[in-house]
């Protein structure tokens, strides 16, 4: 995997815009079942279960420090986004996952490749990579707290553009 890839496979989980995901009923009266025990959880027949896969992605028993923006960790891994690998699942699985997940990865890979071949970036004045804050206010959308400021200078002849 390619670390525009991989860089692209990190970004979608974190700034997932919705942290739940909701399967359907529960179908198991349809086997003759009152109950289903996932985990230890009765769960009567009918019930819609929310999963919140913006935890899942975040837990340390799946990921070392989940918070930190470490693309490498994929390196070594056979993680997909899929939907097969329940750790990550930023598009959801089965038969309800996305249906634009495609598409949309294929549209973000393009515009980031297209935006750093195309310009150089540089931080504002004498600011370093270390000063730059990557905490983010969670709610149905993710935003940061302190916004990103960069100086794009473009880097290709401008007819090109």
């Amino acid at each position: 995997m390619d670390i525009l890839s991989i860089g692209t496979t990190i970004v979608v989980p974190i700034v997932q815009p919705i942290g739940t995901t909701i399967s359907r009923p529960n179908r198991s009266h349809l086997l003759g079942r009152q109950y289903v025990v996932p985990i230890g959880y009765d769960v009567s027949k009918g019930t819609t279960v929310i999963i919140n896969v913006w935890s899942i992605g975040r837990n340390p028993k799946y990921w070392d420090a989940p918070e930190q923006y470490l693309p490498e960790r994929f390196l070594d891994k056979k993680i997909d986004m899929l939907g097969q690998n329940f750790a990550l699942l930023p598009f959801g699985s089965g038969r309800r996952r996305c249906p634009g997940y495609n598409l949309g990865l294929k549209i973000v890979r393009s515009t980031l490749a297209n935006l750093l071949h195309g310009f150089n970036w540089k931080l504002p004045k004498n600011m370093k990579p270390e000063d730059v804050c990557v905490e983010e206010h969670y709610g149905l959308t993710t935003h940061p707290k302190v916004p990103l400021e960069m100086i794009i200078e473009p880097r290709l002849p401008l007819h090109l553009y």
